[in-house]
């Protein structure tokens, strides 16, 4: 009954946001509420194969580099069609998937981690060379992507686009984990060897996750773009890759929703603190050692527990 009540109110808060900041003239929430939705969107995708397909990957912001600079050619060549640089993502973060997948695949542990690292770097350097979409300094675009009639450049019609993404991403990634699919993937993660004994086809099943995950997140990185109107290496450098999977940890791994509360929590705490201090770096890093501390299943298990209790 609470669970059911604390979604209903995040539902009717998140359809509330836009009229309720316009009418109080504080649009710019609508702004950050929407690269919100964005990054949980991406650590939704990465907790499909990280959470329940215990695929630990530090070069996932490549995927979102992806989605960025379909964005970024499509627009600089005078394509401003939303469906365009959307289908240019998938395609082409789930072609990029599917060919590292089956290498990466081959291995396990430190050495998947490394080989992701890796390939994210091959495409960061990659961009950096790309000289005619601004190289190393990024490439700034001057007019906004459109969907039909609506134009992405106004707060509220992007704020729309990114939920309907988000909550379209997260029923796909429900379903399938509720799935034979699903289950499959958990067994592998569980205990491959055992898994692979009883003919389960574990290794078919990660890399159709791996895929699902790469395509779900270079939207992402295309829906990024439409919120900031600028394209830049620095979309797929480590660190982003990093800050997803803290998303993903914080919130609540293996739960999706723990995705969307690690976003959204990681991204208010960097908001607040920023404000307060230049060293709030410093004081995010104790808050994230402290949650993982009192709760080893993130946030999603402090709010279960708090859930239990009610």
């Amino acid at each position: 009954m609470a669970r059911s009540a604390a979604w209903a109110a995040l539902v009717v808060a998140a359809i509330l946001l836009p009229p309720a900041a316009e009418f109080f003239g504080q649009t710019y929430y609508v702004g950050f509420a929407t690269r919100v939705l964005v990054f949980a969107l991406a650590a939704v995708a990465l907790d499909l194969m990280l959470g329940y397909g215990g695929m630990v990957s530090l070069g996932h912001a490549a995927f979102l580099g992806i989605g960025a600079y379909s964005v970024g050619i499509w627009s600089s060549h005078g394509v401003t069609a939303a469906p365009v640089h959307w289908a240019t993502a998938v395609a082409a973060g789930g072609f990029f998937a599917l060919l590292t997948g089956m290498l990466a695949l081959r291995t396990t542990g430190v050495a998947f981690i490394m080989i992701t690292l890796a390939f994210a770097q091959m495409l960061y350097f990659l961009a950096v060379s790309l000289k005619s979409y601004g190289g190393d300094d990024g490439l700034t675009l001057w007019e906004s992507a459109r969907l039909g009639p609506f134009d992405l450049g106004h707060d509220p019609t992007l704020y729309w686009v990114a939920l309907a993404w988000l909550a379209g991403a997260f029923v796909l990634c429900r379903h399938l984990v509720a799935s034979p699919f699903g289950l499959v993937l958990q067994a592998g993660r569980s205990n491959e060897r055992r898994a692979r004994a009883l003919g389960l086809a574990v290794g078919r099943q990660r890399l159709a996750a791996y895929v699902l995950s790469g395509a779900l997140t270079s939207v992402a990185g295309c829906l990024l773009v439409h919120a900031t109107d600028f394209v830049s290496p620095a979309y797929m450098g480590w660190q982003r890759s990093g800050e997803l999977v803290v998303m993903v940890i914080l919130g609540g791994i293996g739960t999706l929703t723990g995705g969307i509360l690690g976003a959204a929590a990681l991204l208010l705490l960097e908001e607040i603190l920023a404000g307060l201090t230049q060293h709030w770096m410093l004081i995010l890093g104790a808050l994230l050692v402290a949650i993982a501390l009192v709760s080893r299943q993130g946030m999603a298990g402090l709010l279960a527990r708090a859930w239990r209790r009610s």
